[in-house]
């Protein structure tokens, strides 16, 4: 009799495949965005998008990772070429928001289907990438919120300045209420 290696069901595997592939198109949606930011002299939002690209390659790596782990095969595919560039600050978060909202959706799509596989070591897994969806959907929506305070599009050279140095000193990672003690 021989044993089956491969733990992930043929279905969840390619989903899990297909989310590589869209963390991959993430990360290049940010790189674009941050050298459209440095082609406008937005050094802050330049750094802040490019470490945000590179987070998106380790939540690609994590993927990989995990269905190397339970035995299935990782199949690398082509990403379309994101685009269009933004024309002002608030298009890129805007951008930023929507990109964030379609890996949501996507990774919602994959947690219901271990659900419905009953594969609870992959339902289990996704929960760290919920809830960093959960705190990427909160940056980006933080982001667009200052972007729109500043004026939107109609934002002044003063504004854009100071909007620039403060997402540049932003951090990448948000607490979420869960992990804060309201008291302390």
């Amino acid at each position: 009799m021989a044993i089956t290696t491969n733990r992930l069901s043929q279905t969840l595997c390619q989903a899990l495949n297909d989310q590589i592939t869209l963390e991959a198109y993430s990360a290049q949606v940010y790189l674009m965005l941050a050298c459209w930011a440095d082609e406008n002299r937005l050094d802050g939002i330049n750094s802040f998008l490019m470490k945000h690209s590179q987070e998106e390659r380790v939540h690609m790596a994590k993927i990989i990772e995990y269905i190397q782990e339970r035995g299935g095969s990782v199949k690398i595919d082509a990403i379309k070429k994101p685009e269009p560039e933004p024309t002002n600050i608030l298009e890129c978060f805007e951008m930023v928001l929507q990109q964030e909202i379609e890996n949501t959706e996507s990774i919602y799509k994959i947690v219901n289907l271990s659900m419905q596989e009953g594969d609870w070591a992959t339902w289990n897994f996704l929960q760290w990438l919920v809830n960093e969806q959960r705190e990427e959907e909160k940056l980006a929506l933080d982001l667009l919120d200052k972007a729109k305070l500043a004026g939107g599009r109609d934002m002044t050279d003063n504004a854009r300045f100071e909007l620039n140095k403060l997402i540049g000193n932003t951090g990448q990672e948000f607490p979420v209420a869960d992990q804060i003690n309201p008291l302390a």
